[in-house]
């Protein structure tokens, strides 16, 4: 099947409001688990997740941390605008050096209210309580196709723009929840492992997990892992067109380090599964990458980055997960780099077979999406069951609702 023809009509179903989760449960826990492997389903929560993982699984989680990426200035007639920070500008190595600058940064944003922003105009915000206080201005610098360049100024200049974001920002909440932040946002829109600030968007399926369900899982030696895939927003960015072929995936930045794949190596013949679609597409990138590095083996980082079609254009001959791990790997040795830093823009869509993971966790995601053609990748058609059954058993959905456990067909 080649997911270029894909109608994306075929990938709906009827999500009723009152089914989409507001708020989160009080115990992370406590969501319910819908559990999927040979055709059939079991319901169960995650505290009991050790119960249907065999022993040494390798588990693979994204330890991106959501960052404060809304701000609000208020201009002095008393119109508010918002600057929604998506990532940094193309000049920035990677995120992690976008969030460390000092006193300066040029990010690209997304602008609520950007009519009432005239040409010139400096948007300037104080933030007390800090010390003597922070002063923090904002320019526009260029205008994009889908979006602003914004130069961000801000004093005491020793502070990091991750420090300026959490004072001065808010958490960037999914617009289909159709409410403020709370003050429970700040924790709960975020992983207990979470590490690495740069996302815009939570990795949702981690959300579940507390100390005692990974205490439960390590006691049946279940290890895990971490990998880094900073969300961007395009992970709400809707199929707008009817054929797939006529959608651009968004690139997002992915770091992971040469211990993480030597451990994916130790796996590839026992069982990995991935902790939601962010961590997937990480590691099913690896693939690829390690893939090009058999084809090319003095290839960039920029050369090995993966494209949206890469998958469905570039195999010829099937490339064993081991094998196109190793090339990778080796490839980072040669280059004396103990970490990979670079951008995937991979589709995973039926007609996609997993190459390292056997399975998902994940939560369940929004009508004609992306990341639904993701599990439509995995399940195939009993996709429509599972999400029936989840419907019709009071499962609730999108980022703070309950999740799956779905293997591969």
């Amino acid at each position: 099947m080649d997911p270029k023809n894909l109608t994306i009509s075929d990938y709906t179903y009827d999500l009723p409001s009152e089914r989409i989760a507001k708020y989160p449960l009080e115990e992370r826990d406590k969501s319910k688990l819908l559990v999927y492997k040979n055709r059939e389903i079991i319901t169960s929560v995650y505290r009991q997740l050790d119960e249907f993982l065999p022993v040494e699984t390798l588990m693979i989680f994204n330890n991106t941390k959501v960052i404060e990426a809304r701000l609000l200035f208020q201009k002095p007639t008393g119109a508010v605008i918002e600057i929604f920070c998506l990532e940094p500008d193309d000049k920035y190595a990677d995120i992690t050096t976008a969030m460390l600058q000092k006193g300066k940064v040029t990010w690209k944003c997304l602008i609520g209210g950007a009519s009432k922003w005239k040409h010139g105009m400096v948007l300037k915000k104080i933030i007390t309580g800090v010390g003597g206080g922070v002063i923090l201005e904002a320019a526009i610098v260029d205008r994009l196709a889908d979006c602003f360049i914004i130069e961000l100024n801000w004093n005491p200049a020793e502070l990091s723009f991750a420090e300026v974001l959490h004072l001065a920002g808010f958490m960037p909440l999914p617009p289909y929840l159709h409410r403020d932040v709370e003050e429970e946002d700040k924790s709960r829109y975020q992983t207990i492992y979470a590490k690495f600030d740069g996302s815009v968007a939570a990795p949702t399926a981690g959300l579940h997990f507390t100390d005692t369900v990974f205490e439960k899982l390590a006691a049946k030696n279940i290890k895990k892992e971490f990998v880094t895939l900073h969300v961007g927003a395009g992970t709400f960015k809707p199929v707008k067109s009817e054929r797939l072929n006529e959608h651009e995936m968004h690139a997002e930045f992915i770091e992971v380090t040469a211990n993480a794949i030597e451990n994916l190596i130790k796996y590839t013949d026992k069982t990995i599964v991935a902790v939601g679609t962010t961590s997937l597409r990480t590691i099913e990138s690896l693939y690829w990458m390690g893939v090009k590095l058999i084809a090319q083996p003095n290839a960039t980082v920029d050369e090995i980055s993966v494209k949206q079609w890469d998958p469905y254009e570039i195999a010829k001959d099937e490339i064993l997960a081991k094998d196109a791990l190793l090339s990778l790997h080796a490839w980072l040795i040669k280059n004396k780099l103990t970490r990979l830093i670079t951008k995937t823009q991979i589709l995973i869509a039926p007609g996609y077979t997993l190459k390292i993971a056997k399975g998902i966790i994940t939560n369940f995601h929004q009508p004609q999406s992306t990341l639904l053609l993701l599990i439509a990748a995995i399940v195939g058609s009993e996709w429509k069951k599972i999400y029936e059954y989840a419907l019709n058993n009071d499962f609730r959905f999108l980022s703070y609702g309950d999740g799956c456990l779905l293997w591969a067909k």
